[in-house]
């Protein structure tokens, strides 16, 4: 693998975690995974969007410095590291959740904290259609998650991909993992995985891997 520093994005039910830990597996590399579950508001949130938007993203950003800071403090570059989130992506919900008052505050704290994290080698985001995250979010059955609208996956992906268009500090893959699954067909995921092996240009490179 040409890579010490991985990380997975996507949307909500695009399959970050899973692709995460079996890349990490494979290539015995360090694993972060996001702590979502430790999220108080996370329930709260998703009854009452406006109420706990900004407890909820607040809470997030500090749980993913932490979890950053901490690794790379200990040299994240002695060892390769896959990552199911990237410390970007709290600006992004921030963006979508919170109102002009909250937003700029939240980003003046963001800015502090992006300035000491560390930046993925490459980013490999799982573009998956709205339909597809319906589906695996009924399947993995999170009570709280069971609510979630088209609309809001719909807005949360186009942020994504708008900062992924824009961005130029690294190379930045966007797979199309609509009709595959790399969960339970090999052959699908080690078409993920080889991927690992070559290089690609700063910025953003579409892969067609399952069309």
């Amino acid at each position: 693998m040409k890579y010490k520093f991985i990380s997975i994005e996507g949307n909500i039910g695009a399959g970050k975690t899973s692709l995460a830990t079996k890349i990490s597996q494979d290539f015995n590399s360090d694993l972060i995974l996001e702590s979502f579950a430790e999220n108080p508001f996370l329930p709260s949130f998703y009854k009452e969007p406006e109420k706990y938007a900004f407890s909820l993203e607040l809470f997030f950003m500090a749980e993913r410095y932490s979890q950053l800071k901490s690794k790379s403090n200990q040299n994240l570059f002695l060892k390769s590291t896959v990552s199911d989130y990237f410390f970007m992506k709290s600006k992004l919900f921030a963006k979508n959740n919170l109102n002009n008052v909250e937003q700029d505050l939240f980003n003046r704290l963001f800015d502090i904290m992006m300035n000491s994290m560390p930046k993925p080698d490459i980013l490999i985001y799982l573009f998956s259609d709205i339909k597809r995250l319906q589906d695996n979010i009924k399947k993995r059955n999170r009570e709280f998650e069971q609510n979630i609208s088209d609309e809001y996956l719909q807005n949360i992906q186009d942020r994504y991909l708008d900062f992924l268009k824009k961005q130029q500090n690294f190379p930045a893959l966007i797979i199309d993992v609509t009709n595959c699954d790399f969960v339970n067909k090999e052959s699908d995921y080690k078409k993920i995985r080889d991927l690992l092996t070559s290089n690609y240009p700063i910025g953003l490179t579409k892969i067609n891997l399952f069309n």
